[in-house]
């Protein structure tokens, strides 16, 4: 009979002291072997290995150098939740006037997510008018951007590959159709870390109505280690809940209580070598500790001048929300965020019923606030070095979406993943520039196509990062935000 000595598989056998019976040299051989095995899988889900071409590792948030001089130092997102549509915004179509009415579905049937209710060709309800030096054609949807088409470079021929929202979505903040990848800002800090070492170097602005589709998986760092992905500031109230310690305290107890923790932290990590979690719980931590002041202040509308805030639309009701959050971001990239994205809840571009009733009011919460912060990054000279990125999913089609009682004045437009059009702005972009055509009635993009890996490549590029070199290996696979297939940088866009 044996006995446990403390150790699980391996029992104590007659042996003499000091010595190793065959049985005992075999067992502990297998345990070896399973221990090595287990030992390198571990090793293998930490991920702590080299990724960047600049060999910068992956657990710290400092700055890290660019594989060329970059244009831009930070992005802001301007993410238009459900789909804008084209022909109705930026993209006029003489021939959708023309044939108003005529029937087309037969030719694009499956292109359609929702045929038992698909229409006939709908002209756009809004009237069109070029605008600026550049002549860019805008509808009278988006009166007050009509005054920045200057700065801004139109991409009229984008299109992605999945006409449902959930995989578009992903697609468009992660590059894979699928949740669990990181998001476009957890690439851009992985490889370019922080210039504020007192707020986060990611920060996502959501509706405080609502999340939008996809939820947090939006802003995920997914295979990258956690300390990448988007933190939610809030945009009434408190900006991080729980910031305040909750009683007062001298400073001097304050200081040795962080001391204390910081002690302690280090010493469960030091037993626990290959979880790359707790090093990111830890800096988390650390960082909320020097966001008590900073996050505060940054967010702190109050500091503003009353002018100020009556130019982004804030305390007028439909755009108090969005203006609100539009002026954060200015304020939060003017002390070093790297990446900051506004998000609206829900869908609310999404129009598959009341297109004129449903743009005018996306219009009413987001134009007056995108003008006032492409006006005040200009007037502060933070425009040259912020790149502002304005877009949705994906397009809608030409034709009608029709109610059940097919009353016209209820219509709506379906998704389109053959066309979609977005704008760049600042940081490196050549103003007054529209790049890019659809086809005669807006259904597909048709010359200078671009991809969801194209305006990913782009984005890269004006940080000075090469799309090809900033990878993450993961299990023994090299990832990367424009997968394996090629992608090019939309060279006709930059100044």
């Amino acid at each position: 009979m044996s006995a446990s000595n403390g150790r699980i598989g391996l029992p104590i056998t007659a042996a003499a002291p000091g010595s190793l019976s065959r049985r005992d040299l075999f067992q502990r051989m297998a345990g070896g072997f399973y221990g090595s095995a287990l030992a390198a899988l571990l090793l293998d889900e930490s991920g702590v290995r080299p990724a960047l071409a600049s060999g910068a590792p992956l657990l710290d948030l400092r700055a890290r150098p660019t594989h060329m001089p970059a244009r831009a130092k930070s992005v802001i997102h301007l993410f238009m939740n459900g789909g804008p549509s084209q022909m109705d915004l930026f993209d006029p179509k003489v021939e959708l006037d023309k044939n108003h009415g005529k029937s087309y579905f037969e030719k694009i049937a499956g292109e359609v997510e929702n045929p038992q209710a698909a229409g006939a060709l709908m002209k756009s309800p809004f009237q069109f008018a070029q605008h600026g030096k550049c002549g860019a054609w805008v509808s009278d949807a988006l009166p007050h951007l009509t005054r920045h088409v200057d700065d801004l470079a139109f991409i009229r021929s984008l299109y992605t590959t999945n006409l449902t929202h959930e995989p578009a979505l992903y697609l468009i903040q992660s590059g894979r159709m699928n949740p669990g990848s990181p998001s476009l800002g957890a690439w851009v800090v992985y490889a370019l870390g922080s210039e504020n070492r007192n707020l986060p170097a990611y920060v996502v602005l959501d509706d405080p109505q609502g999340l939008p589709i996809n939820g947090v998986q939006n802003w995920t760092s997914g295979l990258l280690p956690p300390q990448f992905q988007g933190t939610r500031f809030r945009s009434t109230g408190m900006p991080v809940l729980s910031l305040k310690p909750e009683t007062e305290q001298p400073e001097e107890t304050f200081t040795l209580e962080r001391e204390l923790v910081a002690r302690l932290d280090h010493i469960h990590q030091r037993a626990r070598p290959l979880y790359p979690q707790l090093e990111a719980r830890m800096e988390s931590y650390r960082l909320a500790a020097r966001m008590q002041l900073q996050a505060t202040d940054a967010l702190d509308l109050a500091q503003e001048s009353p002018a100020t805030l009556e130019r982004y639309g804030i305390g007028k009701g439909a755009s108090d929300s969005y203006g609100r959050r539009c002026l954060m971001a200015r304020r939060l990239v003017e002390r070093g965020v790297r990446f900051v994205q506004l998000y609206i809840r829900g869908q609310i571009w999404d129009h598959h019923g009341g297109l004129l009733d449903g743009v005018r009011s996306c219009a009413a919460q987001t134009d007056q606030p995108i003008a006032a912060l492409l006006q005040d990054l200009k007037e502060r000279g933070l425009l040259d070095e912020t790149l502002v990125v304005w877009g949705g999913e994906f397009g809608r089609l030409p034709i009608a979406q029709m109610a059940a009682d097919k009353d016209e004045r209820k219509a709506g437009r379906d998704h389109n993943k053959n066309a979609m059009c977005g704008w760049m702005a600042g940081g490196g972009v050549r103003g007054g520039v529209t790049f890019g055509e659809t086809d005669e009635i807006g259904l597909a993009a048709a010359k200078d196509r671009v991809s969801v890996p194209d305006w990913h490549a782009t984005i890269l590029h004006l940080l000075g990062l090469r799309h090809d070199r900033v990878v993450y290996d993961s299990h023994g696979l090299p990832e990367k935000l424009t997968g394996q297939e090629p992608a090019r940088v939309i060279r006709e866009i930059l100044a």
